[in-house]
């Protein structure tokens, strides 16, 4: 039987948890996680389910003992760490016997660092991946153990690129822990550092819409925004509008129309001229001011 640690405070780890916890030569032993969270957007409280199965667990915003201290009590031979946002550190990092198994939502090497998801689908991206990798000091850096292609599709939003992350990744750590299981060992794949970029954390700034932008830019925006995150926006009558859907305008538009003319509105979605000759039809939320036409965003 291998005893395992667990790190994690999202949706993916709550998932990642349930698949291990149901997997015969496995026993989760300790658990780290957070009690809430207002910078995840995705955050799932896996406090219940320690409780329910009598795993201890320390939530890092209300404890005074370090993650360290607290792991430290187990003998580990293996740690998973899916779907937490900083950095572990080293004195982590050597405590189990086998290594830390780190999760990121992209094609490593490229693509490591911040908000996977949403650059992916903001940047117009065709394809990312879902990755396990063992974990090193760096950021997403060290060698992948179980890698999957995932084709984003035009009608795909975060929420549902989130959806097929999450049940490819399930599949893998199924896969990857049987491999352990039988082998004590992963098969290991050095990531390439010369052809590796990382994404910044993204602020507010970055989901507000300009509408000078082509009509293709700002609708991969609205959908890398769409829920379970917080949405792009745009500022009308010194209001923040969040925008929820929107639609792309397939017949040109004439260019001598301003960028961000309300040029039409029909039932609850509105046309606004964007950059060159494109529009876009969008949704605003109910509770937000609705442009009528003519007026300017």
């Amino acid at each position: 039987m291998k005893q395992v640690g667990f790190i994690g405070c999202v949706e993916s780890s709550w998932l990642a948890l349930s698949t291990l916890m149901a997997m015969d030569g496995i026993e989760v032993v300790a658990v780290v996680t957070r009690s809430n969270s207002s910078f995840n957007a995705d955050f799932k409280d896996l406090t219940p389910i320690c409780r329910s199965n009598n795993i201890p667990f320390i939530c890092v915003d209300e404890s005074d003992q370090s993650p360290e201290t607290f792991l430290k009590r187990f003998e580990l031979d293996l740690i998973y760490c899916i779907g937490w946002s900083e950095i572990l550190r080293s004195s982590i990092l050597n405590l189990p016997k086998d290594g830390v198994i780190g999760f990121h939502p992209a094609k490593l090497p490229r693509n490591r660092g911040r908000h996977p998801i949403i650059w992916a689908l903001a940047l117009g991206l065709k394809e990312t991946a879902s990755t396990f990798f063992l974990m090193d000091e760096g950021a997403d850096s060290g060698p992948i153990i179980n890698q999957r292609n995932i084709v984003i599709e035009d009608k795909d939003c975060a929420g549902s690129l989130y959806k097929k992350i999450l049940n490819i990744s399930q599949r893998q750590i199924a896969e990857l822990t049987e491999e352990y299981l039988n082998t004590s060992q992963f098969s290991v794949i050095k990531q390439d550092s010369s052809v590796a970029n990382y994404w910044r954390k993204r602020s507010r700034t970055d989901g507000i819409i300009d509408w000078r932008m082509p009509a293709k830019a700002i609708h991969d925006l609205i959908r890398a925004l769409a829920a379970p995150y917080p949405n792009a926006e745009f500022i009308f009558k010194e209001t923040y509008v969040k925008v929820s859907k929107s639609w792309l305008e397939n017949k040109p538009a004439p260019r001598n129309i301003e960028p961000g003319k309300v040029v039409e509105h029909n039932s609850d979605r509105i046309l606004i001229k964007c950059g060159g000759e494109s529009s876009i039809w969008i949704r605003v939320n109910e509770a937000s001011p609705v442009p009528k036409v003519g007026e300017y965003l």
